[in-house]
């Protein structure tokens, strides 16, 4: 019996093997699209770790600096209590000197006047 599209063994082996052709063409690696000349992803993740650590290190100086100038600031305030309170002390210290320099005058004073009397 002879068959009527006329497909003989040699042509069956030859369209089994265009089909395998094309089912291997799917799989075979596709021409890759070179990237554009940038940054890579590491590059953009060092750049973002950068930054952020450089962010943590300015809030780290901005705190020690606010600490420090609170610090001084205390001192200031201690310094200046310290000044007041002794110039409190010298002013009270003024004073009975003056008293006790008028009492003693006036003493001398009444001594004098008791001679003058006698």
């Amino acid at each position: 019996m002879k068959d009527p599209k006329g497909s003989g063994l040699a042509e069956r082996l030859a369209s089994a093997a265009d089909a395998k052709a094309a089912l291997m063409a799917k799989f075979r690696p596709k021409a890759t699209v070179a990237a554009p000349p940038g940054e890579t992803r590491a590059e953009l993740r060092n750049a973002e770790l950068t930054a952020v650590r450089q962010g943590r290190a300015d809030a780290k100086t901005a705190a020690r600096l606010a600490t420090d100038e609170r610090a001084a600031a205390e001192q200031a305030t201690v310094l200046a209590a310290q000044e007041e309170a002794l110039a409190t002390k010298r002013g009270a210290r003024k004073q009975r000197k003056q008293l006790t320099k008028t009492e003693a005058q006036a003493k001398r004073d009444a001594r004098y006047a008791a001679r003058k009397a006698r």
